[in-house]
């Protein structure tokens, strides 16, 4: 018989929280906190660019997705990982202080994306395994709260120790908070699935030859697109079309990925026969399970599109605010302000898509989500003569206490209707993964989620600079458009829709 003690820290409420603060808390350390330790360090701007890669395993996991799916249990894949991710930071901590040691760092958070994009597709993998449908729209809320209090808590609290002290104690605290949650789920995560195949079967297979190659390849085709970037023709080519220079690598291969499955779209006969050759083929099997789908058309483009409205805003908000003069204001507005808003619009919608389900709510929440454009149009019209006057000014004219509360407000609401919609969005993901392919169709989902945010920051700046800000909300509210019609066409919003039928 469980302890009661030992029930209760088993119970849905604090591992949802658990998981996914150590799912959100490697991502901050290696994409957030790193370009402020590198810069910290005198690391030249150019060289902090370059950290743009670290992003890259998070747009390509879905590659080893169905590796996770198939090998061990995504438990053992979470410790795994948060085991090595541990080591990792501390190593980095030692690192720190050496000065022959920024290289070697830079190569470890390399190698630790790797590790931490497959945490998260282990961690998102366990959690639907653990809970029925209805279950994960109810801690979806938790889901979305726990991610960004661990951005919080890294930008916050490690990049202060950081700043204030040193950074081998900064990041000696983040190993210590990531070696805590590692502890609690060695110990208490509760075991939800039965191994498919054994998890050593998985490095017997990485050593075949079919697979070095691919890596290889892969490699090498990384290597020369990087290598075509730097040439001479390639910065012509730029200096010619500005908004080149704006696409980081992530965004290329992203775009890659959705070149990929519009082909797939095309050509699906044709790839299907080619794909399915080898019956035995898990990895093949995920792909065209996820494609062969009634309306996956539609589906693909509604998660490609549902967040383009919010993106573009959320590009240029912050610069907004510095324009408007109030930069030093701008903490306490979005840690003070912003996350408790944005962690109760996640917890809000988790709970109402829970018990009024996801047909019902997702047209309000992502009306409210795409109102926030409206609302920040009008804002910035109003206030656009303080634009005007602090626009790179030294001696910043004061908006007035009215102004900078109503800027808080909208602001508030701005962060709670994107909490609306995150809990829309992860829902509708986990409405289009299949039972035996979890972690690999979720990760094709969050691949493409993060289409739209690359090419519509890249087209934010440009569009500011040219409109003004007023102008610009209002364009970034009709790119909402498109998204929206399209949840008159989408499969998936019903919870016990027949997913595992493919045509």
């Amino acid at each position: 018989m469980n302890h009661p003690k030992k029930k209760f820290l088993q119970v849905p409420h604090v591992w949802a929280f658990t998981t996914y603060f150590a799912e959100g808390f490697p991502y901050t350390i290696i994409r957030i906190i790193s370009s402020v330790f590198f810069r910290d360090m005198r690391v030249s701007l150019e060289a902090i660019g370059l950290t743009s890669l670290f992003g890259l395993p998070w747009v390509l996991k879905f590659l080893w997705g169905p590796q996770i799916d198939q090998y061990g249990t995504k438990r053992r894949w979470m410790l795994s990982m948060q085991f090595l991710l541990v080591f990792m930071v501390i190593a980095v901590a030692f690192l720190s202080p050496l000065p022959e040691g920024i290289r070697i760092i830079a190569i470890l958070f390399f190698m630790g994306s790797f590790l931490a994009a497959t945490h998260d597709m282990a961690i998102d993998g366990y959690y639907m395994e653990a809970l029925d449908p209805k279950g994960q729209a109810k801690f979806v809320g938790y889901r979305v709260m726990a991610y960004r209090i661990s951005m919080m808590t890294g930008t916050g609290v490690i990049v202060t120790i950081g700043a204030t002290t040193n950074w081998l104690l900064a990041f000696l605290s983040a190993g210590a908070l990531l070696s805590l949650l590692f502890i609690y789920h060695l110990l208490l995560l509760p075991r939800v699935e039965e191994e498919r195949i054994p998890i050593h079967n998985f490095f017997r297979a990485f050593l075949k030859l079919r697979l070095v190659i691919v890596i290889v390849l892969l490699a090498f085709i990384i290597i020369v697109l990087r290598s075509i970037f730097a040439l001479e023709w390639y910065g012509q080519l730029k200096e010619q079309l500005p908004i080149l220079d704006k696409i980081r690598f992530p965004g290329w291969v992203g775009i890659g990925l959705l070149a990929a499955l519009v082909l797939l779209a095309i050509f699906k006969s044709r790839i299907k026969r080619i794909f399915l050759r080898d019956k035995d083929s898990f990895y093949s099997r995920a792909f065209m399970a996820y494609m062969d789908r009634e309306k996956i058309g539609a589906a693909l483009a509604f998660i490609i599109l549902m967040r383009t409205g919010e993106s573009m805003l959320a590009s240029m908000a912050s610069p907004f605010m510095v324009d408007l003069g109030i930069k030093v204001h701008y903490g306490w507005i979005s840690g003070g302000v912003g996350l408790p808003f944005s962690v109760i619009g996640a917890l809000v919608g988790g709970w109402m898509i829970s018990r009024y389900t996801l047909k019902r709510t997702i047209w309000p929440f992502l009306l409210a989500q795409n109102l926030t454009n409206i609302i920040y149009m009008f804002l910035a019209l109003k206030l656009n003569k303080f634009v005007l006057l602090n626009t790179g000014a030294e001696m910043l004219i004061s908006i007035g206490s009215l102004n900078l509360l109503l800027v808080a407000s909208v602001h508030a609401f701005d962060q709670f209707a994107g909490g609306l919609g995150t809990s829309v969005l992860v829902t509708y993901l986990m409405r289009t993964c299949l039972s035996e392919f979890k972690a690999a169709h979720f990760a094709i989902g969050t691949g493409l989620m993060n289409i739209s945010g690359v090419l519509s920051g890249v087209l934010s700046g440009f569009l500011a600079g040219w409109l003004g800000y007023g102008y610009f909300f209002g364009i970034s509210f009709l790119a909402s458009i498109p998204g929206m019609l399209l949840i008159f066409f989408i499969p998936f919003l019903e919870s016990n829709h027949d997913s595992s039928t493919t045509h």
